[in-house]
């Protein structure tokens, strides 16, 4: 007996759906110290600690046992990276999308008179433990965090460059996907859907650019940038107006660390945008600006001389 292709998606629709938030590891996740690898401070201490000084042993060796501008041979391995972390993020924006709704849908009777299910994504009620579907993903958008860390190693090994900015880029963003699991905190939902969404779309990118063997384009890459964070803050500002006029939200404390270094960070982007693209008559300060931050920006670009080119024709 044939089936037709409507219920063939509908089928492979269940499936996605059952191993995507309804698997029993999803559903019954909690975040814990004893259960969950990566889960203590001594832990993300180190991991940091150990990324930064590994990145700058590995750009000193390279100085001394290299000539100027050679550079280290990585063949496949950025593209292979790409693609990894392009389907880790396009998996971990479907699981969480369809976990949220699942959550909303089961949890909705204790909080809907007085919360929105945007409200609830904005803003989680006062003593949310961090346990379930939400959270599972977000586990794993923090284990994420260390596996796009060796995007500073190919540009070292590839460009030798060591740019300060995407460590500390790298470092934040690892410890703020730490605080959202430890204190459950607020907004968490929105950002990691926004920022597995933007990463989904560069990395995916990326890595056509390096199969098709040409440079990928810098005013994609910023672009994405600035919108992602653009969105996570004005999210903010719904996340502040939630928490003084429905009750509160969880993890405040967390969100108002969160909301300054995500300013801080928006405003390294813009800065940099401004002075490149509005002030297209000042060459020398768009040499400057390029020479500030387009290393840090090449994490998320591929190629090598034509990568080159495309940075120093803006």
């Amino acid at each position: 007996m044939s089936t037709s292709p409507s219920g063939k998606a509908t089928a492979v629709m269940k499936t996605l759906n059952f191993y995507l938030s309804e698997h029993p590891a999803i559903v019954g996740f909690r975040w814990s110290h004893p259960q969950c690898w990566g889960s203590t401070w001594s832990f993300l201490v180190s991991s940091i600690a150990l990324y930064v000084v590994v990145s700058i042993f590995l750009h000193l060796i390279l100085a001394l046992l290299l000539r100027r501008g050679q550079r280290v041979p990585l063949g496949p391995i950025p593209a292979l990276h790409s693609l990894t972390m392009t389907v880790i993020s396009a998996t971990i924006f479907a699981g969480l999308l369809l976990s949220a709704a699942a959550e909303i849908k089961e949890t909705r009777w204790l909080w809907h008179r007085s919360k929105t299910p945007l409200q609830w994504l904005l803003c989680f009620p006062l003593g949310t433990r961090p346990s379930g579907r939400v959270f599972f993903w977000s586990y794993v958008f923090y284990l994420s965090r260390f596996l796009q860390m060796l995007s500073t190693v190919f540009v070292v090994l590839r460009r030798r460059k060591l740019v300060l900015f995407q460590l500390f880029y790298d470092a934040i963003s690892t410890l703020m996907s730490f605080l959202w699991l430890e204190f459950s905190q607020s907004f968490q939902v929105l950002a990691i859907l926004f920022t597995t969404l933007a990463y989904a779309v560069m990395y995916g990118y990326r890595f056509w650019a390096a199969i098709a063997a040409r440079g990928a384009c810098l005013p994609l890459v910023l672009n994405c940038q600035i919108l992602l964070l653009g969105c996570i803050l004005v999210c903010h500002v719904g996340v502040l107006l939630s928490h003084f006029f429905t009750g509160g939200c969880n993890g405040i404390g967390a969100w108002f660390f969160d909301s300054l270094l995500n300013g801080a960070i928006l405003l390294v982007f813009l800065n940099f945008y401004v002075r490149v693209y509005l002030g297209r008559g000042r060459k020398r300060d768009k040499n400057v600006a390029l020479n500030d931050i387009a290393p840090s920006c090449s994490v998320y670009c591929a190629g090598d001389e034509e990568h080159s080119k495309i940075f120093k024709s803006y």
